[in-house]
């Protein structure tokens, strides 16, 4: 591990960044310690700094993802921390009308009483990372137009992969950076049985709802735990009772003491993606035409949402879940068309990429890069078209039987295929998530909250030039009354049982569901071959656009990080608040600032006892020494995004001292351009986590577990 981590050091700072990174920038690859060592010593590590880039061994080796969010193991027993909206969709899967774990919150007495996590939840354990652009670009040539450059990438990568899993319970995956112009494997330990373990009550881990949501001074609990199990031999294996805790190769050490302000500490985890390296003609049609189209399409499904399931509390508490994502991403949305008017997006990255094409007109031998640059003009102006129309065309997937018949129906017909060449995500590995995602909708789903989400995405979908005439026709036919009342594909048990019928049974059927599947598919497809042929072009255009920029860069001896593409990175930066329009933001909140928001009701509704225990200052060896008080959240300038929801804040000496759960909205910009005067990103805090585990809700058997320092 050692030699494959120095081996991606090398290959990714033989470049630079065109834009300069400052010292608290970027999400840096385990293998790039030793090259930002002596920075990382300067704001105060007190570890080795080749210890962040070793996965044989603590902190990183503890570090785990959720396959959308971040974690880490507490410890020897498989007790996995992350955020309590991470756990969110397993405390909703598992409540219903008078079992209402949203609201009142769950803890486990004891392992027998841990709960299955939501179908299809998984713990996948970081085991290695190595680089395979040599594979990947085997076969390739220039004379390949865009479909046949697509489909030998995918081809070179299922082979990967497949070679990666035939180690058994081994999830793998083959991920691009800079645009393609280098590739690196991914080897995770898939866990597939996940229990939820604890999740304080919706009044802690969602304290202020949306009213806070991205906002700060926050006072939000959001933490929660999972617990990984396996076969009693050791090996991954489904749920079953039999099933013993996972004991991972290292867990997380909690400091008891946390952290004060001024503070070195880390963060590590998966993020999504970031934009960073995007071109400015990409940053400007997201600007000025995607997101504002996009952020209205969220609000209007999430008003829609709450419309539908007003007065119903199964209906309510079914699409919780789906309403909080919708409700995220739309003001997260927000606070970035905002951030790019504050910060001038479109011109910041119209003069740093002036710069970089200046630099390639200076020298006819870089006459390569120009070609690439007006090949990637044209590709990413021809996408842009299509994304609008999908944004469009994609609402009808909100009707979820209809989703669920289309992935069945697509499944049938992949599987007339060998399995090497069926599309990604439809391979036999690829069986048990379908099949989970399959009987997740049977506590995520109303008829009559379905059809209101279905007509009135409708109703833009008829309006779009390109919606697909065969399948208006075919729904005219059946009619929406007939489509929810004929239709079996609401019994769970039938819906997976599609899974292994063949396509002509899906032509043949008189599901109305199923008809309609059956209707979208042959224009699907073309659409979809079109999307990869244009996926093949852009990577032949934006691999050699970026190998140029990082010739660029080299030259001026500047360091690049990669965009954010859901591999593990760390990064790191000092508990600070910061000045905003006359204001102070103080680097911590409070436990009576909790109280003095608490209003018993909707948002504000904190748990009567932990409110009793605030108004007694009961707080113990859980008392910032500086502050006087329970520290709630603390604010740091650390560099995150998406994905890194769960990840685990470290101190200097790699102690556990709190969970990333958010940034604020004049923060978010940094997705695109990273902006060291608004980015922050908000923790909560230890102290404030083990003092509701024990005082508020008496979880002292998983303290117990956990090693904690003094």
């Amino acid at each position: 591990m050692r030699a494959v981590c120095r081996s991606i050091a090398c290959c990714l700072l033989l470049a630079a960044s065109p834009f300069p990174a400052l010292a608290e920038e970027g999400m840096w690859m385990p293998g790039q310690t030793q090259d930002i060592a002596a920075a990382l010593k300067q704001a105060g590590l007190q570890l080795d700094p080749a210890r962040l880039g070793d996965l044989d061994q603590p902190p990183l080796t503890a570090i785990a993802s959720l396959g959308g969010c971040s974690a880490a193991f507490l410890s020897p027993q498989g007790l996995v921390a992350t955020n309590h909206h991470c756990v969110y969709g397993s405390v909703q899967y598992n409540s219903k009308p008078g079992q209402d774990y949203l609201t009142d919150g769950f803890l486990a007495a004891s392992l027998g009483d841990e709960l299955p996590a939501a179908p299809g939840s998984r713990i996948y354990v970081i085991e290695d990372l190595r680089e395979v652009t040599a594979a990947m670009n085997r076969g390739l040539s220039a004379k390949m137009d865009g479909l046949g450059r697509t489909k030998r990438l995918e081809a070179n990568r299922k082979a990967l992969i497949a070679a990666c899993e035939r180690q058994p319970s081994r999830r793998c995956d083959v991920r691009s950076y800079f645009g393609g112009a280098q590739y690196w494997l991914q080897q995770q330990l898939e866990i597939k049985d996940v229990r939820l373990v604890y999740a304080p009550a919706g009044g802690i881990g969602n304290f202020g709802g949306e009213t806070d949501n991205w906002m700060w001074p926050r006072h939000t609990g959001d933490f929660g735990f999972y617990r990984a199990y396996v076969a009693p031999d050791g090996s991954s294996a489904p749920y079953a009772r039999e099933n013993v805790p996972f004991r991972p190769k290292a867990w997380l050490k909690v400091a008891r003491g946390g952290v004060q302000e001024g503070d070195f500490v880390m963060v590590a985890g998966f993020p999504g993606s970031t934009d960073r390296l995007r071109t400015a003609a990409e940053a400007r049609f997201a600007f000025e035409t995607y997101y504002p189209a996009y952020q209205a399409s969220l609000a209007d499904y999430a008003a829609r949402i709450e419309k539908a399931t007003a007065g119903d509390q199964d209906a309510t508490i079914r699409y919780a879940s789906i309403l909080r994502g919708q409700q995220n991403y739309m003001k997260k949305t927000l606070g970035q068309m905002q951030g790019a008017d504050r910060i001038s997006l479109s011109a910041r990255k119209a003069a740093q990429e002036q710069a970089y094409r200046d630099w390639i007109a200076a020298d006819r031998s870089r006459a390569g890069f120009a070609e690439a640059a007006a090949a990637l003009d044209r590709v990413i102006a021809e996408g842009q078209q299509a994304d609008m129309e999908d944004l469009v065309l994609g609402k009808i997937g909100r009707a979820q039987l209809l989703a669920a018949a289309r992935t069945a129906y697509r499944w049938a017909k992949e599987r007339e295929k060998p399995d090497a060449e069926r599309e990604p995500g439809y391979q036999d590995r690829d069986r048990r998530p379908v099949e989970e995602r399959l009987a997740q909708i049977e506590r995520r789903f109303a008829p009559k909250v379905d059809r209101a989400l279905f007509e009135a995405a409708l109703e833009d979908y008829r309006r779009s030039p390109a919606a697909d005439a065969a399948f208006l026709a075919a729904l005219d036919r059946v009619g929406l009354d007939r489509l929810y009342a004929e239709t079996r594909l609401g019994d769970t048990a039938l819906r997976k049982a599609w899974l292994d019928k063949p396509a002509a049974a899906f032509e043949t059927s008189d599901d109305p569901f199923i008809q309609l599947a059956v209707a979208l598919y042959p224009r699907g497809m073309e659409r979809e071959l079109d999307a990869k042929a244009r996926a093949g072009r852009e990577q032949a255009a934006r691999s050699q656009y970026m190998r140029g920029m990082l010739a660029w860069a080299q030259g001026q001896g500047r360091s690049l990080y990669p965009d954010a593409n859901g591999s593990l990175r760390f990064t790191y930066g000092k508990v600070t608040g910061k000045q905003v329009d006359g204001q102070t933001w103080a680097p911590f909140t409070t436990a009576e600032g909790l109280a003095a928001k608490q209003t018993g009701k909707g948002e504000f509704a904190a748990p009567q006892r932990m409110i009793d225990l605030i108004k007694a200052r009961d707080y113990g060896k859980y008392t910032h020494p500086a502050l006087g008080t329970l520290p709630v959240d603390f604010m740091s300038t650390v560099d995150i995004t998406n994905g890194n929801s769960g990840s685990s804040t470290l101190n200097a000496r790699g102690e556990f001292v709190g969970l990333a759960f958010d940034g604020t909205l004049d923060g978010v910009i940094s997705d695109w351009s990273y902006d060291a005067a608004s980015n922050r990103t908000i923790h909560v805090d230890s102290r404030f986590m083990l003092w509701t585990m024990e005082k508020v809700d008496h979880a002292d058997r998983l303290i117990a577990e956990m090693d904690i320092g003094e």
